[in-house]
């Protein structure tokens, strides 16, 4: 088994075209299937099978394909490090976060990194933190800023926890409260229409869940919304959301009440894997998320409901 048999058996999985995996990789499409068999050959079992003209991957396939790309991608990273190091390139960061903290955290943390290195080049992947856990475990993010799952990481990663956050409602009319101190409880939201994310977001189940712990099946006014959706439905007055405080700080339409204790409190993490020592770039943007949390921390300039840890 070779690295550019398995570069070649990624292409073709992915676009499930062999004279179009052959264009995408440089050689020629009987080079290309030429390398495919004698990859087949030596691991024993054919990859692919052609079912009513198209390409599928078999059972084997299936099972190589993500440690194919774990492995390309261990050893880009590995050969990225070594460039780096002797001065041959610039070096690359990719950077995973959830849609709260793509819009919120990440901007000023990149702001100080791309300021400190102009010539890292810089990607961004935003997705659920679900999705992100995927992709680190694949190899295809560096560092992912993601929400702690209540069961735990996955044990091929290691997450350390940066801030807490408290969930708030967010509205643009005032909110009929029924604690001493005016903020909500959530039963408080029993017959208040709610804005709800999509199916996948984290908060969305973190909302329902809620709701469901206090007894009730939330009213919902508008269903499915992104985040920067979900907010502009707010400012519309179709309804409140929970939303991490932190996406509220600098929209001055939206009115934020806390939640009365135990509220919704979830952990934010900086997470990568395990097994792969970082580049530089990764340390470095690294350092300087924790540098900026820190910093923060000591003018009081973390949002509504988020903390340190």
């Amino acid at each position: 088994m070779q690295l550019h048999q398995l570069r070649y058996f990624v292409a073709v999985a992915e676009v499930r075209h062999f004279t179009q995996a052959a264009d995408l990789v440089g050689i020629t499409q009987p080079s290309l299937s030429k390398q495919i068999h004698a990859l087949e050959t030596d691991l024993g079992a054919p990859l692919f099978e052609r079912v009513r003209g198209n390409i599928a991957l078999t059972a084997a396939g299936e099972v190589l394909l993500p440690m194919a790309k774990r492995i390309l991608a261990d050893v880009d990273t590995a050969t990225r490090e070594v460039q780096e190091l002797v001065g041959l390139r610039r070096g690359r960061v990719r950077l995973g976060a959830t849609p709260s903290l793509a819009t919120s955290l990440a901007p000023p943390v990149l702001r100080r990194f791309r300021d400190a290195h102009p010539t890292v080049d810089l990607r961004v992947e935003e997705g659920g933190s679900q999705d992100l856990v995927r992709d680190l475990v694949r190899g295809d993010l560096d560092l992912a800023l993601i929400i702690m799952p209540a069961a735990g990481i996955d044990p091929g990663l290691r997450a350390d926890p940066i801030l807490r956050e408290s969930l708030v409602v967010a509205s643009v009319d005032p909110l009929p409260a029924t604690s001493g101190t005016g903020e909500l409880r959530i039963t408080d939201l029993r017959d208040q229409p709610l804005v709800m994310f999509r199916e996948g977001y984290d908060l969305r189940d973190a909302t329902l869940q809620a709701c469901r712990d206090a007894g009730f099946e939330p009213t919902l006014s508008v269903d499915g919304g992104e985040m920067d959706a979900v907010l502009s439905f707010v400012e519309a007055g179709l309804g409140a959301a929970l939303v991490p405080g932190i996406v509220v700080a600098r929209r001055p339409g939206i009115r934020v009440t806390r939640l009365a204790p135990p509220g919704v409190r979830r952990t934010i993490a900086v997470a990568r894997r395990k097994d792969v020592v970082p580049t530089h770039a990764g340390r470095e943007l690294r350092r300087i998320l924790l540098e900026y949390v820190h910093d923060a921390t000591g003018s009081d300039d973390l949002p509504p409901g988020v903390e340190p840890l």
